[in-house]
């Protein structure tokens, strides 16, 4: 029954049919076969959702949509070129650094794509930069997105591995600052090498200029990841401060979106939830199929009978999730992995939270490998350049961010994981 599973599953996607009817099918038709009760299919989808955490997904989407469609993220853009734009290939590094402040507002690496690249593709083009590497370092930061705090993949993992939400954001820091830092290495080297032009010259006047302008935006992690930690609120009460917070600052202090704007914010972010929210409830049915039949435990068996070193497995695990990662788009790799992946880990001693950062990381550096390659497809969108040539241009900063992800697997401390 699991290959007749399996085998519908991967034919349906090869298809084409959307991931969440896929997963549900298939699991339908393998229950069937089985002469499992059909009933428990609808309780263990309505289970599935069945979760306050989850109300935080539709909340952070909101507020990141809200954020996104306002001027927060050209006012992040200034105040990071400020102190950066001086440098040799500066817009590259405001690029990155913009990525990373849009990533602890949105939680969303298409979000941050979008943000940063509608206000700098325009700058970098008249300044000379490469459109093609520019574009594609753009697509490399957005995946920051969803590893720094608020991150709607780390609360998915957190309800389906039954963890903290909390502890999974407060270690995701320092790997999205690792992420940043070293594709800001990777720019600047390419910067000198192309001989990229110098930005705007570092001035404190214009520094306090900018900071001032873009305060409001930069309090908005500040609010929600202060609360969270302080314990003055839960992460999904945070994620309602957040779409509160964000009207507030969009509609009275910056005023740059409508009523009417807000409207068709709501409906996009509707449509968005409504389709995670589908697919973690089909999920839920494959899970429980999959535990009910032992299949995790059997694939854990079968992966240390190849090797007992913890090493090597999990540069095996990691080589499965960056293959997952190009095939189906994050969120549903996570919900299949996970239930997976985790007994086999759990085995070798490794905390589910330094797990979970793992397993993050490597769905990110998915969005920005085709084919179901998310900020790429953003990043084209919005330089307007063929995905071919940004596909090409995008290889350096993916092996960064590899490198990256290897380091937060072999050096968990490094990583920010401290095992608390």
């Amino acid at each position: 029954m699991t290959l007749l599973l399996f085998g519908l599953f991967f034919g349906f996607m090869l298809l084409g049919v959307p991931i969440a009817l896929a997963i549900g099918a298939s699991t339908l038709v393998a229950l069937s076969q089985a002469g499992v009760p059909l009933m428990v299919v609808t309780q263990q989808m309505f289970q599935g959702i069945n979760s306050f955490a989850l109300v935080a997904i539709p909340m952070f989407i909101l507020a990141g949509d809200l954020m996104a469609q306002g001027k927060v993220s050209e006012r992040l853009v200034n105040f990071a070129d400020s102190l950066f734009g001086f440098l040799r290939g500066g817009l590259s590094v405001v690029s990155v650094m913009a990525g990373m402040f849009f990533a602890a507002i949105s939680g969303s690496g298409a979000a941050t794509t979008a943000a940063v690249g509608s206000s700098l593709v325009p700058e970098l083009r008249k300044k000379g930069y490469d459109p093609a590497s520019a574009a594609s370092l753009i697509a490399a930061s957005g995946t920051i997105g969803v590893v720094i705090p608020p991150s709607v993949p780390m609360i998915i993992y957190a309800v389906i591995a039954q963890q903290s939400v909390s502890k999974l954001f407060l270690s995701g820091f320092l790997p999205g600052l690792a992420m940043g830092l070293g594709l800001m290495a990777i720019a600047i080297t390419q910067a000198y090498r192309r001989q990229y032009p110098k930005g705007t010259p570092l001035s404190l006047a214009t520094i306090w200029r900018t900071l001032k302008s873009a305060s409001w935006g930069l309090m908005t992690p500040v609010i929600i990841l202060g609360g969270i930690f302080s314990g003055i609120f839960t992460p999904s009460e945070a994620a309602v401060v957040a779409v509160n917070y964000a009207l507030l600052v969009s509609l009275f202090v910056y005023r740059d979106l409508k009523l009417g704007d807000v409207y068709r914010i709501l409906i996009r972010s509707a449509m968005t939830t409504s389709v995670i929210m589908l697919v973690i409830a089909t999920s839920a049915v494959l899970s429980w199929t999959l535990s009910s039949w032992q299949v995790p435990g059997a694939i854990a068996q079968a992966v240390l009978s190849i090797s007992t070193n913890p090493y090597v497995i999990m540069l095996l695990v990691v080589g499965v999730i960056l293959l997952t990662g190009v095939f189906i788009e994050t969120a549903s790799a996570l919900i299949i992995l996970t239930p997976v992946l985790l007994p086999l880990v759990l085995q070798l001693g490794i905390d589910p939270i330094h797990f979970g950062l793992i397993i993050v990381v490597g769905l990110a550096i998915g969005m920005i490998t085709p084919p179901v390659a998310i900020n790429l497809y953003v990043a084209s969108s919005v330089t307007q350049l063929p995905l071919e040539r940004i596909t090409r241009a995008i290889i350096p900063y993916l092996l960064g961010l590899i490198s990256v992800l290897l380091l937060v697997v072999y050096v968990p401390i490094l990583a920010g994981w401290s095992g608390a």
